[in-house]
């Protein structure tokens, strides 16, 4: 007697062990649909590459949302760095790191200027997670106008401390590169 399915894997072939298999390693490993064909036949299940592409295809969205549920959840101290040599090309990369420096996102731009920090910060903070209570930043005036901009309050005096109620975020200036001004 055949033993009965969980609902996601009803009608399928293969038990739903098999699946998750193939697809967790797939996802997990870089191992190409080919050579997961492969494995299974060593172990004696003949399984086409095609049948477990499209295990991935309907199977990978759902199980990153039941991860992501698990997933550990940032803090709300975020701090946020920038630039990097890329193919031997400086760029800059917009990367959102927890205080347990978890990156929470991050976005490469050829340009430092307000529109890609506006373009980072809301990709960050649309990611649903919880919203930060403190940004750390490297006092780049893009900085505090993007965070004006999508709080809805005028800017802020670079490395001036503000509170934003709809980010509900306090903006701390972060080190500063370079030497140090005089008269500031």
């Amino acid at each position: 007697m055949r033993e009965k399915q969980p609902a996601l894997f009803r009608g399928r072939h293969f038990r739903s062990e098999v699946i998750v298999s193939c697809v967790r390693w797939y996802l997990r490993y870089p191992l190409s649909y080919r050579d997961l064909e492969e494995m299974m036949a060593e172990r004696g299940l003949a399984i086409d590459h095609s049948t477990i592409a499209r295990w991935v295809l309907h199977y990978a969205p759902i199980l990153n949302r039941r991860i992501q549920r698990e997933m550990r959840r940032p803090n709300r101290s975020w701090r946020v760095e920038t630039y990097v040599r890329v193919a031997g090309k400086w760029t800059y990369l917009y990367r959102a790191v927890d205080s347990a420096v978890d990156t929470i996102d991050f976005l490469l731009s050829p340009n430092r200027d307000l529109i890609a920090a506006k373009c980072f910060l809301r990709l960050a903070l649309s990611a649903g997670r919880i919203r930060p209570r403190v940004i750390n930043v490297d006092g780049h005036p893009a900085y505090a106008s993007a965070i004006g901009e999508l709080s809805g309050r005028p800017p802020c005096v670079p490395g001036s401390c503000t509170i934003f109620s709809s980010l509900g975020a306090t903006v701390l200036p972060g080190p500063r590169s370079g030497p140090p001004v005089s008269g500031l």
